[in-house]
């Protein structure tokens, strides 16, 4: 599938378009629709500039076949629209991070996207720490440069991603958070990290300890959109403070049955198949799609690009 198709899809089937920075978005059949809040418009076709694709996925080091069928997807959904960039959500080795795991519940599961160049940024889950925490930071295959917390950009500054360590949330990682998301300029922050400080599923839930001191940051330097795992579901949560959350942490695991659609924070989910998502960022908008192992849609949407403010001593000119 080309690029433009993949994004006429989208667009196609996209609702509930409000102003900047809030999510357009439409299920699949079967889920949760969210009630419109302006009326809907057109969002016509994306600009041919080539934007930054990406996947996620979370609590996946089973090295069992639900595993592996989702990382058949994955390549599957390589081959229609390329990507070369993965985020791990947390929980990517179980049951303890073991080093002597790495190659049966990581590179072999996903050795097709291996060869295909595709790099995957790690971050850390409760799991992992529990005997690999040096070991998995230390992986070359997980790029975390011996580094717990870290971030990086894609598309010449028109993303950039802070992976973060919900496990060992400790002053001196919030004091990097800052002063990182303070000096970014990239269009689209994202972040990334395990515990879900907005989930609708019952066994873990929010985080509420961590939400208290990672929200207060997302608002006030724009992050557009934050995503983990830990609660073995798909989820698009109502976006909370203008950010919006996604937990996505079927990636091996799966819990039927655990989410709560009655929570106030839930918009779409699903809980009865393995799932991972895809994105693509184009300076307007950050378009997403939440797909199983065959490679059918669960949910799908656009999130609008906030106006960008002028720059210092530019006089209005838009940065």
């Amino acid at each position: 599938m080309r690029r433009r198709d993949f994004l006429t899809l989208l667009s196609a089937a996209g609702a509930n378009v409000v102003a900047g920075g809030a999510v357009h978005a439409g299920s699949a059949r079967g889920m949760a629709r969210d009630a419109p809040a302006s009326p809907p418009q057109p969002v016509g076709s994306l600009p041919a500039t080539e934007g930054v694709r990406f996947i996620a996925l979370g609590d996946m080091g089973t090295g069992e076949s639900n595993q592996y069928s989702l990382a058949a997807g994955m390549a599957g959904c390589h081959d229609q629209h390329p990507f070369d960039v993965a985020l791990t959500l947390g929980d990517n080795i179980y049951p303890n991070g073991d080093p002597a795991l790495f190659k049966e519940k990581f590179e072999r599961p996903y050795a097709e996207l291996l060869r295909r160049g595709v790099r995957f940024y790690a971050a850390l889950g409760n799991h992992d720490v529990r005997l690999g925490r040096e070991a998995e930071i230390r992986y070359p295959d997980f790029n975390m440069n011996g580094r717990a917390y870290y971030s990086f950009v894609k598309g010449g500054g028109l993303v950039e991603f802070f992976a973060l360590d919900s496990t060992a949330p400790d002053a001196a990682q919030m004091r990097w958070l800052e002063g990182a998301l303070s000096a970014s300029g990239a269009r689209w922050k994202l972040a990334y990290f395990h515990h879900p400080i907005y989930s609708s599923a019952v066994t873990h839930g929010p985080e509420t300890r961590l939400r208290a001191r990672l929200e207060p940051l997302f608002v006030k330097y724009g992050v557009a959109a934050a995503l983990s795992g830990h609660d073995h579901v798909y989820e698009r949560t109502r976006p909370q403070r203008g950010v919006q959350y996604f937990v996505c942490g079927a990636g091996g695991q799966l819990r039927r049955g655990d989410l709560d659609r009655r929570s106030p924070f839930f918009a779409a989910g699903n809980d009865q198949v393995n799932s991972f998502m895809c994105f693509e960022a184009t300076p307007e908008r950050l378009s997403f799609r939440s797909l199983d192992a065959a490679g059918k849609t669960l949910d799908e949407g656009l999130i609008a690009a906030a106006p960008a403010l002028p720059a210092a001593g530019s006089a209005g000119r838009l940065s």
